[in-house]
């Protein structure tokens, strides 16, 4: 990655992923500014600053490559490793996100959940394995896990942060409704589906005013 890439820019990389990916399954090797704004609902030159933060690419009159540009961006947002994840809480979220196909294929397979409710070891399965919340610190040494997923309740979710941190681990995706304290060598990404939720009602109430006015 050349020069310093902004948190605008780092937060539009997996929708550039995205559409990238899209465009090479469609045949497309090349694109421009424009085309690939109109994708993204951005300006031409937003595109042309975004992409020269982080990698000189494209020739002015041909585009951009698809492939090498997809590529570029998929090694600086570390989706040519592996991110093993291991999944606190066993209940409804949890269970979803460790029977969603599509993390393993770009790259974060689930590999066990833990739960405190012995009743949940019976929705172990031969690929994701439920042990009991009291056997992580002997387990989870062997894992070989990057990432922990917080499926739990608000008020159980700081604590188990805490195991995790002094168990290795340095990246949380939370999904517990609280925000959490976490050392500067950690990193948590926070899913807060309600606040999502809101956002929406304020865009519904925006709209509706803006129409209101016409």
């Amino acid at each position: 990655m050349s020069g310093y890439v902004s948190d605008a820019v780092v937060r539009r990389l997996p929708a550039y992923y995205r559409h990238l990916r899209e465009l090479e399954t469609q045949g497309v090797t090349q694109i421009s500014s424009q085309d690939l704004g109109d994708r993204m609902q951005l300006t031409p030159s937003q595109i042309r600053q975004d992409i020269n933060s982080f990698g000189g690419f494209g020739r002015q009159g041909f585009g951009y490559p698809v492939k090498e540009l997809r590529e570029h961006i998929r090694k600086i947002m570390g989706l040519d490793q592996n991110h093993r994840m291991v999944v606190l809480g066993a209940g409804r979220v949890g269970r979803a996100i460790a029977s969603h196909t599509g993390f393993a294929g770009e790259g974060f397979p689930v590999v066990a959940l833990f739960d405190r409710d012995p009743e949940r070891l019976a929705q172990s399965t031969a690929a994701v394995p439920v042990y009991l919340e009291g056997e992580l610190e002997e387990r989870l040494p062997a894992m070989d896990v990057r990432i922990g997923v917080l499926a739990l309740p608000a008020e159980e979710a700081q604590e188990m942060l805490d195991r995790l941190y002094d168990l290795g681990i340095r990246a949380i995706w939370n999904f517990a409704p609280a925000d959490l304290h976490c050392p500067r060598d950690m990193v948590v990404v926070n899913v807060h589906l309600s606040d999502t939720l809101q956002i929406l009602s304020y865009r519904i109430h925006q709209m509706e005013e803006e129409l209101s006015r016409r």
